[in-house]
């Protein structure tokens, strides 16, 4: 769990900054750490990988689809 919130703080940051939004730290960290669950736990079992990296790349498409959807949908 706890390497989860580490990966997911890493995701966040980078998703805000691939996405070019301006977030505050706790933001930042939760959409991460959402995108960590989100991303992992559906990219893990799509691919079936078990790696860290598998992890990471799906930590942060799910922060980056968080974004996308809180820009398209709740931003307006």
């Amino acid at each position: 769990m706890l390497f989860l919130i580490i990966v997911g703080i890493a995701a966040g940051f980078l998703a805000t900054r691939l996405m070019q939004i301006e977030a505050d730290v706790p933001t930042t960290i939760a959409i991460g750490v959402a995108g960590a669950l989100i991303g992992g736990l559906l990219l893990r079992s799509i691919v079936a990988l078990t790696s860290w990296a598998a992890g990471l790349v799906g930590a942060v498409l799910g922060a980056m689809a968080l974004i996308w959807l809180y820009k398209t949908y709740i931003a307006r």
